[in-house]
């Protein structure tokens, strides 16, 4: 059995609740798993505006799942994607060599900004303690007004 690496972008119902929401990405999740798909990344998007209204709704909640599955296996996950009324779209694509390779770079990158973030704020936290002596009083305006008076 033959298995490649896809890509799904699913849009689910923006009016729903949070917890809704990741009880339908749970599923998602559930049913590429038991047709035999093997997921390594879930990105949520979050809540977005749609380019042109589906079904009578003007935004979505935008989900991207990449994962490893059996050729014969799509059929199966698509018609219960198909099924699920919380999905409003969804688009499975085959990942080719190429945008494996893009995906992977682009991952490392993320993961290399987010740390320089934390530690920027880690540093930039010091920073300000150490600035700030112990014991500094604040002068308020309104006191050196009195005295001039």
């Amino acid at each position: 059995m033959k298995k490649n690496h896809y890509e799904c972008v699913v849009i689910i119902n923006a009016a729903l609740e949070d917890d809704q929401i990741e009880a339908s990405l749970s599923r998602v999740s559930e049913i590429i798993t038991t047709n035999g798909g093997e997921i390594f990344d879930l990105e949520k998007w979050g809540r977005k505006r749609l380019a042109y209204p589906i079904q009578k709704s003007k935004s979505g909640f935008y989900a991207i799942c990449r994962y490893v599955a059996p050729t014969e296996a799509i059929s199966k996950i698509e018609r219960l994607l198909r099924l699920d009324e919380t999905v409003v779209r969804y688009l499975t694509v085959t990942m080719d060599k190429e945008a494996l390779e893009y995906f992977e770079k682009s991952k490392v990158e993320r993961e290399t900004v987010k740390t320089e973030e934390t530690e920027t704020t880690e540093q930039s936290d010091e920073t300000t303690q150490e600035a700030e002596p112990a014991g500094s009083d604040v002068i308020d305006s309104n006191d050196s007004d009195s005295e001039n008076n």
